[in-house]
């Protein structure tokens, strides 16, 4: 998949207002983990999350991928009529019907032409719609499209918590569910345009996109719980993405080295660390926003992004790659010249 006019106007998010600490999740399952001598501290020494942040009671998904979304609006300085489409991308939902785009295009007041749903693809979905966006852009069936996102893990994580806490859980259950209290929360949102109407955008070049289907398996997530293979699933999903890294060499000629700054889909620490050593990432071109943030699902591409923009991270030309392994399993890699 190959762009000749697609550009990124704006990228921009919203954190979450409250900061939850993962002694604060560890403080409220102290009874489990004492039965099951589950020492303190090992939620955090794992996964090298040390805080994540969560709504306000009450707050919708619709509602953070419409603050990020208004963000974006203004950065990209554009008519919002102007958007032809709308894509919502979040694994949270409103409700399971009607779509949470359609709620996204109500609260923003767009256009009745405006295109608008929502695609689901575990933490690859912002991913995949900004390439529908793209290839919509590069057929000349729209001018403009956004993407948005909002995750709130506050609802999963309180009903893991709570169902960790009978006195009944024993150990298999406990690990199964151990990597739902690593979620975080987050708003983003993207524009992308017609590279010939945005005087200073950031081209997208496009992607690739490889399945491992075989192990979907490994990571079920509903409403109120995610229980997941964690081992088997870092060392597939490591499998996946270097095959992934393999077709982006060679459609995008991709080399250790050559790419000036890497944002990625972080999960936690040790799956960081383990695809920066797979491609040979210097630790100064990757921002690592698990600590604070953990993993908020298909918005932590575009979180780091937007967030690696407004830390000064990318100059004019630099080419950045964008990562991402999804439950399922799949991967999508793709590349912007900022």
């Amino acid at each position: 998949m190959r762009f000749d006019n697609v550009s990124i106007c704006a990228v921009a998010h919203v954190d979450a207002p409250h900061r939850v600490t993962s002694a604060e999740l560890e403080g409220r399952l102290a009874g489990t983990m004492k039965r099951l001598r589950v020492p303190k501290g090992l939620l955090e020494g794992l996964s090298g999350i040390t805080a994540r942040r969560m709504w306000t009671a009450g707050t919708k998904p619709s509602d953070a991928a419409t603050l990020a979304a208004e963000r974006a609006i203004a950065a990209a300085d554009i008519d919002p009529q102007r958007l032809g489409i709308l894509i919502n991308t979040s694994v949270c939902r409103d409700y399971v019907e009607p779509s949470t785009a359609c709620l996204v295009h109500a609260k923003l007041g767009l256009a009745p032409g405006c295109i608008n749903f929502d695609v689901g693809n575990a933490c690859l979905g912002f991913l995949n719609g900004m390439e529908i966006i793209g290839n919509m852009i590069e057929r000349g069936q729209v001018d403009y499209g956004i993407v948005v996102d909002g995750e709130d893990s506050r609802f999963v994580v309180d009903k893991t918590i709570e169902r960790l806490s009978a006195a009944s859980v024993e150990q298999p259950a406990f690990w199964a569910n151990f990597a739902t209290l690593t979620l975080g929360s987050a708003g983003v949102a993207m524009i992308l345009a017609r590279a010939d109407l945005v005087k200073d955008g950031h081209r997208f070049l496009g992607g690739v996109t490889v399945a491992a289907t075989e192990h979907s398996d490994l990571c079920r997530g509903q409403v109120d719980r995610m229980e997941t293979n964690s081992g088997d699933l870092l060392s597939s999903g490591l499998s996946l993405a270097r095959r992934a890294w393999e077709a982006a060499g060679r459609e995008l000629g991709w080399t250790p080295g050559v790419l000036d700054e890497y944002v990625i889909h972080q999960v936690s620490k040790v799956h960081t660390d383990k695809l920066r050593a797979a491609f040979e990432i210097g630790a100064d071109k990757l921002l690592a926003t698990y600590p604070e943030y953990g993993n908020v699902g298909p918005a932590g591409v575009p979180l780091v992004l937007s967030k690696a923009a407004e830390l000064g991270r990318l100059a004019r030309g630099d080419r950045v790659a964008l990562m991402g392994i999804g439950s399922g399993l799949n991967c999508a890699m793709a590349e912007i010249v900022w």
